[in-house]
């Protein structure tokens, strides 16, 4: 796999998440057995508009050159799903969300993974 499809694999989940969520927010953490009130879906928002931004941001990368910036949005990325990853394990662990928490564990987990694997083993 190639950095570039990472990056839209990526950033196709981060805007289909963050514009679930700024819409949706109710239904979306419904689905994860969460109780809804307003604070929760003001979280929720404000949760799908940072995935939002994010997904914008690596779908304009996806075509720059291997540079000092595509790799520093490598390591954030990286970084940033590997933090998600940790604490929706924990949030998993502690029976925070139902089953279908798993997905996200997973999700997180693998696209941290591969902006690991491009920020710190694939050289070009």
């Amino acid at each position: 796999m190639k950095i570039k499809t990472l990056l839209i694999i990526s950033a196709i989940i981060l805007v289909v998440f963050g514009f679930a969520f700024v819409i949706l927010p109710g239904q979306l953490l419904e689905l994860y057995g969460n109780p809804v009130d307003e604070p929760m879906k003001y979280l929720g928002q404000l949760f799908g508009a940072g995935h939002f931004g994010l997904g914008v941001l690596t779908w304009s990368a996806r075509n720059s050159p291997d540079n000092e910036a595509r790799r520093a949005i490598a390591l954030a990325l990286f970084i940033g799903h590997g933090v998600g990853f940790v604490v929706a394990l924990i949030g998993q662990l502690g029976e925070v969300v139902n089953a279908l928490g798993w997905s996200t564990v997973v999700i997180y987990f693998l696209i941290s993974v591969g902006f690991g694997y491009f920020r710190f083993v694939k050289t070009s």
